[in-house]
Parts: structure tokens; C-alpha cells; sequence
């Protein structure tokens, strides 16, 4: 439901509707998916690249705000609190604070 150019320029991230439920990371220049990030129980709707590309923010319909790296695709936190499902995420211009709205 929603895909992110990494700061680079080489890398697409795309959140996943549906029972998928995944992020992917796509290689732009050869249009395949290098990485499945699985962990969300619901509809991924917001996905960012932190500015130096080290890292993924991804908000879902399941509460919950997940950082990943965007190197090995490993989880590195989830992050709860939200009332409702995350509609958007993003990274501060530093990469040191993450925003996420319902």
C-alpha cells in the first residue's frame, strides 16, 4: 500500500496490502525483490527509509510501528501505542526521530 525510494536512489521499499502482510526491498535496477520482511499481522500502509538508508520505518493496521534494517532485513524493534491503525510514517531529517500518524 505504499513504497519509498531509498536515499540513494537503489532501493524501493513497498508495504504489502492484503493477507501478505510483508515489506519488500526491490533492487531498482533489476526490478527484483532482494529482501521478504515479515512481522506485522496486518495490512502494511506507510514505509519510510531512514536519510542515510541504514534503516525501514513501517506503520500497519496493527497498531504498530516497526524499525527494521534495510541492510539484513532483520526486525531491530516493534513500537506500539496507537489507538487505531498507523496510516504514516516518517523519519526526521536527522534520522533520529520517527513520526507516525493515524
Amino acid at each position: 500500500m505504499s513504497v519509498a525510494f531509498s536515499p540513494n536512489g537503489k532501493r524501493i521499499v513497498s508495504g504489502s496490502g492484503g493477507f501478505d502482510q510483508t515489506l519488500r526491498i526491490w533492487d531498482v535496477e533489476t526490478g527484483n525483490a532482494t529482501r521478504t520482511l515479515p512481522g506485522h499481522k496486518d495490512t502494511v500502509m506507510s514505509v519510510a527509509f531512514s536519510p542515510d538508508g541504514k534503516r525501514i520505518v513501517s506503520g500497519s493496521l496493527d497498531k504498530t510501528l516497526r524499525l527494521w534494517d534495510a541492510e539484513t532485513g532483520t526486525a531491530i524493534s516493534t513500537l506500539s501505542g496507537h489507538t487505531n491503525g498507523v496510516l504514516s510514517v516518517a523519519f526526521s531529517p536527522d534520522g533520529k526521530r520517527i513520526v507516525s500518524g493515524k
